[in-house]
């Protein structure tokens, strides 16, 4: 599993250095190859592994810490509040989060306020509104920074995003499928 998860975060790291390599066909068929063999490999030899009691309870937590995101999303929120609502220390929640989010809770919730940023970026009338009130609406009051790394998780400014609107099946905001892996600073 290690080399797993290290061949699949040396693949990431070549995607965003020199992504024009994978567009070679053959750089692209010889790493689907070994991630492939790789994964083979985990599932033939890998055994068994009853979770721990630390285990099961970082599953109870990010499992609450989901639910609560779920039930507030329409607003941005902040670690402190999180915390306090579901009754568990930052560093309890920091752990869980890496374990089972691969990454900290301060860079998912930056993330899922960026996607709730574009949605409301989409849905809203470019007439009435503006970007800078979205954005500040979400939590966002480095203008300059947020705007570096809306283009850099999403390929377009957030003003392009407001004058015309894409044409995407809805996010689920609390999923971290949904949530692109990118180098963001919590802004």
């Amino acid at each position: 599993m290690l080399r797993l998860l290290k061949l699949h975060r040396s693949v990431g790291q070549l995607a965003h250095d020199t992504p024009d390599v994978l567009d070679i066909p053959e750089v692209g068929r010889a790493l689907e190859n070994e991630l492939i063999h790789v994964m083979v490999r985990c599932l033939a030899e890998g055994a068994a592994v009853e979770p721990s009691t630390g285990s099961r309870r970082h599953d109870t937590i990010v499992a609450r810490f989901e639910e609560f995101l779920e039930t507030h999303t329409d607003r941005p929120l902040y670690l402190t509040e999180i915390c306090a609502a579901i009754g568990v220390a930052e560093r309890t929640l920091r752990a869980s989060c890496e374990e089972h989010l691969g990454m900290g809770p301060i860079r998912y919730l930056t993330l899922r306020r960026m996607h709730l940023v574009r949605r409301a970026l989409v849905r809203s009338d470019p007439s009435k509104a503006t970007v800078t009130q979205i954005v500040t609406n979400h939590g966002f009051w480095e203008l300059g920074r947020f705007s570096v790394a809306y283009r850099r998780l999403f390929g377009e400014a957030p003003s392009d995003t407001l004058r015309h609107p894409a044409e995407q099946p809805e996010v689920y905001l609390n999923r971290p499928s949904s949530l692109a892996a990118t180098d963001l600073q919590a802004a």
